[in-house]
């Protein structure tokens, strides 16, 4: 029973086709080259590349093939990310974006613990993000759903392509339930009501209703997306760094949610991997074709409601 519990938790969100790219227990230190003009991060999983071309701003691109899973060595990436934005007493911005135009982020994929830290310190690299004096702003383009979801609320501000972004929290089709701050956060962004309609009905949403519910700031047409966020990030470099902290400090104080509930949260999902409803239903989510590039993926919101 033990070796089928393991291989269904191993089969949901880590598909065979990611194993030769999985990345080793513990990421070696991330070291800074120089690429033509920019400054880019590079580490053991090369998944978060950093521009620092622009003084006081920090552009981050996330690139896990083939549809831009986030696994276990991306959130610890994220965490030494972290750790060095705390750590520059200029940076004022920091942009996230994919590299695939189709996934922002799919959604959490994990076939067994890889962090160096057993399970990835997410609560804690959200944490200090909201904390931390820079405006951090998710660029969206593609499917943004489950851990994705919850990891562009984590950020400040979430700006999305009005063509191209789809929006999910497709866990409880799934059989588990959102474990990395969704059920905090969306009733904080959207209310309670809608809160419940994206969990409780594990569909996709577009941009345009995404805005209406709060749940992004705003959706811009694809061709005007790069540009408005440019002219935002601009403006924002230009005023004083000491003002824009205070003021996001004052704003944190009535906007984000209890840590000790996020951390009890994510307990509560790591055990659903051996709840009956995920084991009845991942034979059904791997034959279709959960966790690859392809049709089901691209639609996941609408095919996860037609797996009885």
């Amino acid at each position: 029973m033990k070796k089928l519990l393991a291989a269904l938790v191993s089969s949901l969100f880590a598909i065979s086709v990611f194993a030769a790219d999985a990345a080793p227990a513990a990421p070696a230190t991330p070291a800074t080259v120089k690429a033509d003009t920019s400054v880019v991060r590079a580490s053991a999983t090369k998944k978060l590349i950093v521009n620092k071309e622009i003084p006081g701003y920090w552009k981050v691109t996330l690139s896990n093939p083939p549809i831009n899973l986030i696994d276990d060595s991306m959130f610890d990436d994220l965490y030494d990310l972290v750790g060095e934005i705390e750590a520059d007493p200029e940076l004022k911005v920091v942009t996230f974006e994919s590299a695939n135009p189709d996934f922002f982020i799919a959604h959490y994929s994990s076939a067994k613990p890889r962090s160096r830290f057993g399970i990835p310190p997410w609560i804690e690299t959200a944490k200090r993000l909201a904390a931390s004096r820079v405006l951090s702003i998710a660029v969206i383009r593609g499917r943004v759903r489950g851990g994705g979801s919850e990891f562009a609320m984590a950020l400040d501000l979430r700006f999305a392509s009005r063509e191209r972004a789809v929006f999910g929290q497709p866990e409880v089709g799934t059989g588990l339930i959102p474990g990395g701050g969704a059920l905090q956060r969306l009733p904080l962004l959207v209310g309670r009501a809608r809160a419940l309609e994206i969990v409780l009905g594990a569909q996709d949403y577009d941009a345009d209703t995404a805005e209406r519910y709060g749940w992004i700031n705003r959706a811009i047409p694809e061709a005007q997306l790069d540009a408005q966020v440019a002219e935002f990030v601009k403006r924002v470099l230009s005023f004083d760094k000491r003002v824009l902290a205070v003021s996001k400090a004052a704003i944190n104080t009535a906007g984000l949610p209890v840590e000790a509930e996020l951390q009890q949260t994510q307990d509560t999902f790591f055990q659903t991997f051996g709840w009956d409803g995920f084991k009845q239903r991942i034979p059904k989510l791997m034959q279709r074709g959960i966790g690859k590039a392809g049709e089901f993926e691209l639609n996941l919101g609408k095919h996860i409601g037609e797996l009885e």
